[in-house]
């Protein structure tokens, strides 16, 4: 079969964000597959296809184009902005572009999505029958994985000046990600917090835009909290591993997820998670973490006391969260994605 990709977000700022890095994984499997013959394009097909494959979704800018002559899928990985319409302003035309691709989704042979409760969003706010919207698991890298080179542990902690103990978060920082309240948790306790992203020490940004309200918080209680925090920004994966493998705890508190891949990364290394309930977090954790009410810095606190003052536990759900990350691989991802394809051209 030959299915065309949309390659757009290996070319843009995505690359360095979710979508880019679940394309180029997605191709790499894809590309393994004997029965399927990989188009790769930006913005426009040339070529010859069976079925056309655009990886990346944004309800508020045009993702795909309008007409089709062929069979195409979305993968739609969450739908977050629409959950906090105060904290993600569409602006008009974003309403507009929206309110155009929600009908146009329906003309799609099939939605693909990360989890069963972005499967749910979707479903809420499109009205698209749960049967066309598939779900498929996203995974960690093989890169993550617990080091047992303790020269080069000590080299990435002397690297960043980091403490003993510290608790890890690595992603960005927006209304959903919940920052602040892990941020005022950590400094009330006394818990040194090191904060992985590109965006962390971003200086060129809107100070005044809705969307960025999270990161001028944050970026004050750092600078009021010398030594307290340690703002790393964007760190090379090499290192990222090494700072799981550093981490006493990963904690990712966030109101909405479509997936969480950090927390599988975290897992990946052997290290222990407090993360969100009822939220994807919850769903691709399992029992593998703690799982803490979002919204109540109380819950948050005993999660981290709990894991800072006891090696037993923290032990525990290191093992935990590595049989967890045995049940996701891209090698699975891709194959539950070619299933897809099979099944949307075996339609008549």
């Amino acid at each position: 079969m030959k299915i065309a990709i949309d390659t757009n977000s290996l070319s843009s700022q995505s690359q360095f964000r979710g979508i880019g890095f679940y394309t180029s994984r997605l191709i790499e499997q894809l590309e393994t597959m004997p029965s399927i013959q990989l188009i790769k394009f930006v913005h426009k097909l040339n070529q010859a296809a069976d079925l056309i494959h655009y990886p990346g979704f944004n309800p508020f800018c045009f993702s795909f184009p309008l007409v089709h002559q062929l069979p195409f899928i979305i993968t739609v990985h969450d739908l977050v902005p629409l959950k906090f319409p105060l904290n993600f302003p569409p602006g008009v035309k974003g309403k507009l572009s929206w309110l155009i691709q929600r009908r146009l989704l329906e003309f799609a042979s099939a939605i693909i999505t990360d989890s069963y409760v972005s499967k749910q969003d979707i479903i809420k706010f499109t009205r698209l029958k749960p049967e066309k919207i598939q779900v498929v698991y996203l995974a960690a890298d093989k890169i993550f994985k617990p080091l047992k080179d303790q020269a080069e542990l000590i080299k990435v902690r002397q690297k960043y000046h980091l403490p003993e103990k510290f608790v890890l978060y690595a992603g960005d920082v927006n209304y959903s990600k919940n920052l602040p309240l892990l941020v005022q948790t950590c400094l009330q306790h006394h818990y040194p917090l090191v904060l992985v992203g590109k965006q962390i020490v971003a200086k060129d940004f809107d100070r005044k835009h809705p969307e960025n309200k999270s990161l001028v918080v944050v970026q004050k209680l750092i600078k009021s909290n010398p030594g307290k925090i340690f703002p790393l920004g964007f760190v090379k994966t090499a290192d990222l591993v090494a700072l799981y493998n550093l981490a006493t705890v990963y904690v990712q508190v966030s109101l909405a997820e479509g997936f969480g891949l950090p927390v599988l990364e975290a897992f990946s290394c052997g290290c222990p998670v407090i993360t969100s309930k009822a939220t994807s977090l919850a769903e691709i954790s399992g029992s593998a973490a703690i799982l803490v009410n979002p919204r109540d810095k109380l819950s948050i606190s005993q999660a981290l006391k709990a894991f800072w003052l006891d090696p037993a536990l923290q032990k525990k759900y290191r093992l935990l969260g590595l049989l967890q990350a045995r049940q996701f691989s891209w090698e699975k991802t891709g194959k539950e994605t070619l299933k897809v394809y099979e099944k949307v051209l075996s339609q008549p």
